[in-house]
């Protein structure tokens, strides 16, 4: 059973969640402040985290910030909706997502069903056909993982995604609309800065710039040749 982690010190939010959650089969485990937020990630362990970012104690960019040191759990933000900056910091330290308050539950919902989506999708086996290699980068699908210039690369699931979308289509240049099409899923309905967020980490943790460019006004180049 899939396990949901809900941060959020609101109790009607979290009763709404908790109400189109677990009719969908998921195991809900919810906290009401950042301290015991953190202390329910490590002991639950869930696939997923909806986190708040306006919490008692600890907020929520603390607490990202601090379980980015030890986990690549899928993330998903709530902000109010006039907080840009919480949405773009968040991102920054490590969210995958974010949906802005008053949000659709339904909406919710099609987010996390598609992130689950993509966790099974990824764990299921793969023959060879799966893996993607290059002279610089190997891309095991079936396992996600990946490795440059032979060295493990720990990337979030969003990174990974994203990484596999591009090599998937080495040499061309896929838009931003594109991106989050293929990574997000049509239920997508935030910012496109998204996708240069999660790129720019990803770009970091490949340790060379030039295996994914940017074509200006355009979108982002897969640059790695295949052997």
């Amino acid at each position: 059973m899939t396990k949901i982690l809900v941060i959020d010190d609101e109790p009607s939010i979290v009763n709404l969640i908790n109400a189109y959650l677990k009719p969908e089969g998921y195991e809900v485990f919810t906290a009401s402040d950042g301290n015991s937020g953190i202390r329910a990630a490590r002991a639950f362990k869930p696939d997923l985290i909806i986190l708040d970012v306006m919490l008692p104690g600890m907020d929520g960019i603390e607490l990202l910030t601090r379980l980015r040191r030890e986990s690549n759990v899928y993330v998903i933000l709530l902000t109010a909706k006039t907080e840009e900056t919480d949405r773009i910091v968040g991102l920054t330290v490590g969210a995958d997502d974010y949906v802005t308050k008053p949000f659709s539950p339904r909406e919710l919902v099609a987010r996390v069903k598609a992130a689950i989506r993509r966790f099974q999708m990824g764990s299921a086996p793969g023959g060879n056909d799966s893996v993607l290699t290059f002279k610089k980068v190997q891309i095991d699908k079936g396992a996600r993982k990946v490795t440059v210039n032979a060295q493990l690369v720990d990337l979030t699931a969003i990174e990974f995604d994203l990484l596999h979308a591009l090599a998937e289509n080495r040499g061309r240049v896929l838009s931003r609309e594109q991106l989050l099409e293929k990574v997000w899923g049509g239920e997508y309905f935030g910012e496109m800065r998204v996708v240069d967020v999660h790129l720019g980490h990803l770009r970091q943790k490949l340790g060379e710039e030039s295996l994914v460019t940017t074509v200006r006004g355009v979108g982002y180049r897969f640059e790695d040749d295949p052997l």
